[in-house]
């Protein structure tokens, strides 16, 4: 099996720009995947977040359209507007070694005047959610006649929030001579009806660690029901989490548990489909660039979350499917990192707890739930600071131009930025906390690119 980026059949200027990305040797998933994708073979592929799988159907995407004409070539579903949003990113670097690729997401909660705007100028890729296409799809604004590949990404979260009949509608507006990609972490039967119905032969590749091959250190706690948030404030101040994911099982609690912790003082967010698509956006980028220490989300809205260095996962309530269970701890412990996942239970839910080791062939550990009482309050300080900038991708704006613009004169050091996100309309710098009122100033009071912006501290 080839292990190397560069042993397959791509040109020049997308291996150096895979060598540029620090994308040389391929995760399992790229390398059983790739050789068959870049064949022209539709695909099943079973692997979680964080496996590899968007560079995998990316590549292949990419190898697939002619960018000589401006029509709508690639198509990518996905579940939420976070993934979509993150796979879109993914793309545009995988499309760096090649200047005239043009990526367009279309998800709901965003205004649909500027999408049909951009739709009029065409685009090789389209990546969204099954309803926005499917409505630009009613309107006829979205053509998918030329179209050369599709993918459904975490089509398995697709179906459980009831899109199946909007895929299988999308489905249909497409060529029948086409390349289907079909991945999905677990395999309910409505995915093989999926296959059966819209794929030629595929090639089914499996990738999956072994429920009881985790390399996470998981505890579970016992505590009562009315005492499970200030535990849950209790366990936080005891393990202080540099970066850490609180799920919960709905969207209310998600966004009580969230004003609870920042009541607290802590640095902490919440994300669910309740909130309009520039908070997510904002909420994400935060905690991605180390500017929250603590996210509480549900599984819907974390489908996708791919944060590298994540420390500890916290289940406020057990989940009622043990392989939810297993999908949430896996966001922790990745590249060979330890991982902790910390789980707290009422005595009704035990039931939920032996589902869980008989799914993981396991018996596990309970520990004392944390003391709770008197003032208890978590010291979680984060390492850097967010500053957002009102222009992005429209504006014409790079990382470069940002970076410039703080390091002038020697300003802020280098070092001390972290990530640079850009938006269409706004950008997202991270620098070190200690320097955020310096960054703050240096930005506003000067020029970004020849230009004046307004510069706030996110706080």
């Amino acid at each position: 099996m080839t292990t190397l980026f560069s042993e397959l059949d791509f040109d020049t200027a997308t291996l150096a720009n895979l060598d540029s990305l620090g994308y040389r040797e391929m995760t399992p998933i790229q390398a059983q995947a790739l050789p068959p994708l870049l064949s022209g073979q539709d695909l099943i592929g079973q692997a979680k977040t964080g496996s590899g799988k968007t560079v995998a159907f990316g590549l292949a995407l990419l190898q697939t359209i002619d960018r000589r004409h401006f029509s709508t070539q690639a198509l990518v579903l996905c579940p939420t507007r976070e993934l979509a949003d993150q796979v879109a990113k993914e793309l545009r670097r995988l499309a760096r070694g090649h200047a005239n690729t043009k990526i367009l997401t279309l998800c709901g909660g965003s205004p649909f005047g500027p999408q049909l705007a951009s739709l009029e100028h065409g685009a090789h890729v389209i990546v969204g959610t099954p309803g926005r296409i499917l409505k630009h799809l009613r309107k006829q604004s979205l053509d998918l006649s030329g179209l050369r590949i599709v993918t459904l990404d975490e089509a398995d979260r697709m179906l459980d929030m009831g899109f199946h009949d909007d895929m299988v509608t999308i489905l249909s507006e497409t060529p029948r001579q086409r390349q289907t990609l079909l991945f999905s972490a677990t395999f309910p039967e409505g995915i093989r009806e999926l296959s059966a119905a819209f794929q030629n032969k595929p090639v089914e590749v499996t990738i999956e660690e072994e429920p009881g091959e985790l390399k996470i250190e998981q505890r579970f706690y016992e505590v009562e029901k009315q005492s499970r948030l200030e535990s849950l404030v209790a366990l936080l101040a005891e393990q202080k989490p540099a970066s850490c994911v609180v799920f919960c099982n709905t969207r209310q609690d998600c966004q009580d548990v969230g004003d609870l912790l920042k009541q607290q003082g802590l640095s902490a967010l919440a994300l669910h489909g309740d909130l309009d698509q520039w908070e997510r956006d904002q909420v994400l980028v935060r905690f991605a660039n180390k500017s929250i220490s603590v996210l509480v989300a549900t599984d819907v809205a974390a489908r996708g979350l791919d944060i590298k260095e994540l420390e500890a996962v916290i289940n406020l309530e057990l989940p009622r499917d043990p392989e939810v269970y297993v999908h949430r701890i896996g966001r922790t412990g990745r590249a060979g990192k330890s991982g902790l996942a910390l789980s707290l239970f009422t005595p009704a839910e035990v039931g939920r707890l032996t589902a869980i080791e008989d799914y993981l062939g396991v018996t596990t550990v309970q520990h004392s739930a944390p003391e709770t009482g008197g003032d208890i309050r978590p010291e979680l300080t984060p390492p850097m600071s967010t500053l957002s900038v009102d222009g992005g991708r429209k504006q014409k704006l790079r990382p470069g131009d940002l970076l410039g613009a703080l390091t002038a004169n020697n300003a802020i050091p280098a070092g001390k930025v972290g990530s640079i996100d850009i938006f269409d309309n706004a950008t997202y710098v991270a620098v070190e906390s200690s320097l955020a009122r310096k960054a703050l100033k240096v930005l506003s009071d000067g020029n970004i690119k020849g230009r004046r912006f307004r510069v706030r501290h996110i706080r």
